[in-house]
Parts: structure tokens; C-alpha cells; sequence
């Protein structure tokens, strides 16, 4: 198979990852909108849509990362890695999505990338010293946003005390637009720039491109393919996102969204990639414990830590079998 037509499958697979990204992620921009009903599921969805593809085309810091972290060098990958790589965070994110599971495509496609690159090119081939830094912000971000969101809540009851609680729902209803809007966009800031920080590592591989730089083709391609993937809504994981883990109300539901929005966008300004799936289930643990702890529906959150847990693995061993079978078919 000539070298340019793996090209195009890597360039393929990529897309469809960003699509199926785009529609297993859209539960992270609206789900919290949709179930407090502060919007319309398929005016939710198409916002969401929109501002992902706008966000998609924010900066390239996270597509750099992604591109140039992994492995220490892009010569010593090959389209059949990244092809095995982009297979294993597919076929993870499918079966998290099917099963109705909030799932990370970040963790999938980093344990696909791990997996596929040593079977393929040997340990001395993974940049460990990026890897690192790459799951380190991945484990510490819901961290992160549980406190915000924790924080956020306390200070947002404390300012609203006096005020009588049907009305505030009411205006927080229509705030949720608001925080709404800005999740779909930090989302697009920072996830769509995985699929194009693999086929920018995948374009220099090939000597297609000097340097490490995200072509305008590319940005656009994976912007649109994002797009289309959050029109066509995760309905599924949007029930489980929306009340699974705690039943939002108006008021609750801005203070995650909004709490979200802000951890996200300040890790695609930082240039670091980060689960919003994470993220978002965080903001929703700390809002909600900052009600009560038993508010929280910790066995839901606990059947989402399992999934988490398995994603790099999984995914990882998966794209070693697709490296292999593809071994076996050019070589026969």
C-alpha cells in the first residue's frame, strides 16, 4: 500500500475520531442545560455544535502537544502507529458511548497512541517525560474543577442567601445560555485539537510538512468533523451527565458550566490537553457536594472512576493488536 494512501486512511481515521468525539462529548457543553430545561435539546445541540467549531479554531498549543509529547521524534513513527493508535481511542470510545459511560476520548487516544507506538517502534520511542506531563494534567484537572466547582457553589449561595429560590432558578435559567455557550467553546478549544495534533504528526512523518506546524486544511477538517459529530448529539450519555451524578437545578447547573468553561480554557491556554468528560463529571461532584455529600450519587461516580481506570489500558492493548494484524496483512 503506497505511503500517501496510508496517508489518507490516518487522515480518516483522525476525522472520524473528532467526529465521534464531537457526538460522545456533546453531554460535556449541554447536558446540564438540557436537564434543568433552560434549553431545548436540539437548540442545546446545535449552539453546541456551532461554538465547538469556533473553538476548534482558537490556537494549535494543545495540537502541538499532542503531536510533539508523545514520541521523541515524529521520524520514528509510521502511518500504520498512528492508524493502530487512532483504531484503539475509536473502538474505546464507541463502547463507552454505547454503554452510556461519560468516557475521555483524551485518555483514549493518549493509551492508543502508548500502545501502538511500542509495539510498533520500541519503548525508546514514547517521550515518558511527556507522556507524564500530558496524563498529569488529565488526572489533576477533575481535581481541580471538583474544588472550583466546590468554591464556586459556596460563594454563589452565600452571595444569592436572601434571595427567594423559584426566582433565582428562573434567572439562572436563562443564564444558562451563558454557560452554556462558553463550555460548547472551551470544548472546542481544546479537544478538537487532538485529532489535529495526530495528523500534524502524521504530515511531518511523512515529510509532507517541515516542522510541526497545524496546517490551515487541517484546522478546518477537524473543526467541521467535530462540528458535525456534536450535531448528531450523545443523547445517551447526555441522561447520565445531566441527573446520574446529581440532580441539577438552574443555579447549580451555571456554577459547573461555568466552573468547566474556565478550567478548560485556561488548559488550552497553558497548551495542555485535558479530559472535559473529567472535568465536567468534577464541576458536577463539587457543586453538587457543596449541597450536602450525600446529594452526590457516588455509585455512579464510582462506575465512571472504573471506566476512567480502564480507558488507557484498554485502549492502549487495542491499538497493539491493530499494529499487529496490520504487520501481518502488508507483510503478506
Amino acid at each position: 500500500m503506497p505511503d500517501m494512501t496510508l496517508l489518507y486512511v490516518v487522515v480518516f481515521f483522525a476525522l472520524a475520531f473528532d467526529y465521534i468525539n464531537g457526538f460522545h462529548d456533546t453531554a460535556n457543553a449541554i447536558a446540564t442545560s438540557v436537564s434543568t430545561r433552560a434549553l431545548e435539546p436540539q437548540y442545546a445541540v446545535m449552539l453546541a455544535a456551532v461554538l465547538n467549531f469556533t473553538g476548534a479554531l482558537y490556537s494549535t498549543g494543545v495540537a502541538k502537544t499532542i503531536g510533539g509529547d508523545l514520541v521523541k521524534a515524529a521520524s520514528l513513527v509510521n502511518q500504520p502507529v498512528i492508524i493502530s493508535a487512532l483504531f484503539g481511542a475509536i473502538v474505546w470510545n464507541l463502547i463507552t458511548w454505547w454503554f452510556a459511560i461519560p468516557s475521555s476520548s483524551s485518555h483514549a487516544l493518549v493509551g492508543g497512541v502508548v500502545g501502538a507506538v511500542m509495539v510498533g517502534a520500541g519503548y525508546e520511542a514514547i517521550n515518558f517525560a511527556g507522556v507524564e506531563k500530558i496524563v498529569l494534567s488529565l488526572i489533576l484537572s477533575p481535581l481541580i474543577a471538583m474544588i472550583g466547582g466546590y468554591i464556586i457553589m459556596i460563594a454563589m449561595m452565600w452571595i444569592f442567601r436572601k434571595q427567594e429560590p423559584g426566582k433565582l432558578n428562573a434567572g439562572f435559567k436563562k443564564m444558562q445560555l451563558l454557560s452554556a455557550s462558553m463550555m460548547s467553546f472551551s470544548h472546542g478549544s481544546n479537544d478538537a485539537q487532538k485529532a489535529m495534533g495526530i495528523i500534524t504528526l502524521a504530515l511531518l512523518s511523512s515529510g509532507q510538512i517541515p516542522s510541526l506546524e497545524v496546517p490551515l486544511w487541517v484546522k478546518f477538517s477537524c473543526a467541521t468533523a467535530m462540528a458535525c459529530g456534536t450535531a448528531v448529539g450523545g443523547w445517551k450519555i447526555i441522561k447520565t451527565m445531566g441527573g446520574g451524578i446529581f440532580r441539577l437545578e438552574p443555579i447549580t447547573g451555571f456554577a459547573a458550566d461555568l466552573n468547566s468553561s474556565l478550567v478548560i480554557f485556561a488548559a488550552t491556554n497553558l497548551h495542555l490537553p485535558v479530559s472535559t468528560t473529567h472535568v465536567v463529571s468534577g464541576s458536577i461532584m463539587g457543586v453538587g457536594s457543596s449541597k450536602r455529600l450525600t446529594a452526590v450519587r457516588w455509585g455512579v461516580a464510582q462506575q465512571m472512576l472504573f471506566a476512567w481506570i480502564l480507558t488507557i489500558p484498554f485502549s492502549a492493548l487495542t491499538s497493539a493488536l491493530m499494529y499487529k494484524f496490520l504487520s501481518l496483512f502488508m507483510h503478506s
